[in-house]
């Protein structure tokens, strides 16, 4: 089943994906005041051309943004809906009053039409929907397949390289514990096939006994795929049949006298209860599966989360969804699993909480996306149901956490306002910082917080192109004047959310003034900025001056919550910047003369360097030698040769 999307004038990928059977089609509304007339005006209009088709419609506004994604089983009844003011919620009178045009999608299958939905809703991030906030994609174990002695590393994204994935786990960290566990356990390598190739000697690894060596030739082929085998069974829950095949070759050796293996076997072993023993949740027996529960208190949802592969905890996390005004508990969960899945792919069985409105549909489209059968349930009775409770508990308390943070943040915002005068609390705020050595390699970082946390899918970073030379204040200048431009370029009505209720900028006076200047260039004079500097103890925390565009400068007590929270605000950033200006240096490393020539992708590179050394010598060589070069064809060698030898 195809799950692509039509390009449309406001899809910004614009691409036409759809098969001949989808239609896509933009009616436009008569009208350009955010009134109820005027968007059930547009609406009326598009149902004139509705058929009754599964499909995915779109609601947008004037400006062409998204306001809202919805599916239907009959496209025709239910957009006409919309036209039946009376029966509307406010919040939905409020939608249908900014809508101007609407974007159809017809597809196969009200299956389809729910994937479909949940992609949209994911790229887009409509204001009426309601959204799964997660900014990061959960991770993987991989266990590569495209090399005779196969890595295990954490991944993320998609997923197009070789191998076997296991996952989703709920953090890095996770991640991380669960991988240098099975290192212990199984003895694989970590390490590049860069470095796996240059090693002459065992590296530490190998020394603490994490490795097994495979590149100095410590361990063969064949018994290295039989720990690889062992690795796949213990990841796919035959992990008693493991520990019992270690114990007997345990005994084996301390029976031959081999005491020196017994003792490894015998670590390994201990790993392999150590896994067992940090499991955070008893999930014996429940195989492959995914728990939710949800609590609701005050206004706001919140859903727990536990990943279970094999009958072992992969970690839990708790979500809490946005825009749930007006919407049942039912509702918002069903939402929230449709998004979940678009990114994540779903395992055999789905346990929850509560019945859903629509539950057979989601698990007839999760079946058609993956391609097994997927079971959602709500068990009643035995170790599901005690784990689903053990979900509950941990769902309410996770909400309960989460309110108390909110009403915590709530007064530091209110705070902030007062201290920097501000006419209202800030509900984004904006962080900036540079980070360079000397002038080299300079990157210039924004953060974005709010009264919810950290925004780190709206992190940017800037390459600082102008201002090459050691100059702090024109690097700050370069950064706002582009950042603002571009803000004035596409929001210059200010109505998307994204312009800052307050601008903090790591630095001191000099700092201030250049973005100040920066911004009145650009004729922007009411955004609300403050600097956050060091003060005359440089180095030292809690001695922090602020200062104010007007030239005024203010300190908070060294033991204030708000010192603390504004000081948080300032090393996020810095460990932003100083990120990107590290990985910045590390691609200015590796690069390589050869990268400029076009056509030449890194399995070429590493032929020609293989075969010559530098790429000096490859510029030097000779066309014959280039022809004669493994892996170089003779076109690709004229093509070497042309590019360091141009004609006349």
């Amino acid at each position: 089943m195809s799950r692509a999307e039509a390009g449309t004038p406001h899809d910004p990928r614009g691409k036409e994906r759809f098969n001949e059977d989808r239609a896509t089609y933009t009616v436009k509304g008569a009208g350009a005041q955010p009134d109820l007339e005027a968007g059930v005006a547009a609406i009326r209009e598009t149902v004139r051309t509705l058929k009754p088709k599964p499909g995915v419609y779109r609601m947008l506004d004037a400006r062409g943004e998204v306001l809202y994604v919805g599916k239907a089983r009959s496209l025709k009844a239910r957009v006409a809906n919309y036209t039946q003011v009376k029966a509307l919620s406010n919040r939905l009178r409020r939608m249908v009053s900014q809508t101007r045009a609407m974007e159809i999608v017809v597809t196969n299958s009200e299956a389809e039409a729910l994937l479909l939905e949940a992609q949209l809703i994911k790229r887009f991030r409509p204001p009426y929907n309601v959204l799964l906030r997660d900014d990061k994609s959960f991770p993987f174990i991989l266990l590569r397949a495209d090399h005779a002695f196969p890595r295990i590393q954490k991944h993320r994204g998609a997923r197009r390289s070789k191998g076997n994935y296991y996952g989703p786990f709920a953090s890095a960290g996770s991640v991380n514990t669960t991988i240098n566990a099975l290192q212990k356990l199984f003895l694989l390598r970590s390490c590049t096939d860069s470095f796996f190739a240059r090693r002459d000697r065992p590296c530490l690894l190998y020394q603490i006994r994490r490795c097994s060596a495979p590149c100095v030739g410590r361990v063969d082929e064949a018994g290295y795929a039989e720990l690889v085998q062992q690795a796949k069974d213990f990841l796919s829950g035959k992990s008693a049949a493991v520990q019992k095949k270690i114990e007997t070759q345990m005994a084996e050796a301390a029976a031959n006298l081999d005491f020196e293996s017994a003792a490894m076997l015998r670590d390994r072993l201990r790993a392999a209860t150590a896994i067992q023993g940090s499991q955070a949740i008893n999930a014996q027996g429940v195989g492959d599966a995914d728990v939710f529960a949800l609590a609701s208190k005050g206004g706001q949802m919140g859903i727990q989360a536990f990943f279970v592969r094999g009958g072992q905890n992969w970690g839990h996390r708790a979500f809490f969804p946005s825009h749930i005004e007006g919407e049942s508990e039912e509702d918002v969960l069903a939402d929230v699993l449709a998004q979940f899945y678009e990114e994540v792919p779903p395992p055999r069985t789905i346990l929850l909480d509560r019945a859903l409105p629509e539950q057979d549909l989601l698990a007839e489209a999760l079946c058609e996306a993956t391609g097994h059968r997927v079971d959602i349930s709500v068990p009643q009775r035995g170790d599901r149901r005690r784990l689903l409770a053990q979900a509950q508990r941990n769902a309410v308390e996770a909400l309960e956490r989460r309110l108390a943070e909110s009403g915590t943040k709530a007064k530091i915002m209110r705070e902030l306002a007062e201290f920097l005068e501000l006419p209202e609390p800030p509900d984004r705020i904006e962080v900036y910082d540079n980070s360079h050595i000397q002038g080299d390699k300079a990157v210039g970082a924004m953060i974005v917080a709010g009264p919810e946390g950290y925004r780190k899918g709206q992190y940017r970073k800037f390459n600082i192109r102008a201002a090459q030379t050691n100059d702090d204040f024109a690097m700050m200048r370069e950064v706002m004047t582009r950042r603002f431009a571009r803000a004035l370029e596409e929001d210059p009505d200010r109505d998307s959310g994204n312009w800052p209720d307050l601008v903090l900028i790591d630095g001191g006076k000099g700092q201030m003034s250049s973005v100040k200047d920066a911004l009145e260039e650009l004729g922007i004079e009411d955004v609300n900025l403050i600097a956050i500097a060091k003060g005359p103890h440089h180095g030292r925390e809690g001695r922090e001056v602020f200062h104010f565009p007007d030239g005024r400068e203010k300190t908070l007590p060294t033991n204030s919550p708000l010192l603390f929270y504004l000081q948080t605000l300032r090393d996020e950033v810095h460990r932003f910047a100083i990120g990107a200006h590290r990985a910045k240096r590390s691609r200015a490393i590796t690069a390589s003369p050869l990268d400029e020539i076009p056509g030449i992708g890194p399995g070429r590179k590493r032929a020609l360097l293989l075969a010559f050394g530098t790429a000096g010598k490859v510029r030097a060589a000779a066309l014959e030698d280039l022809k004669r070069t493994p892996g170089i064809s003779e076109g690709v060698a004229q093509k070497i040769y042309d590019f360091y030898h141009p004609a006349g």
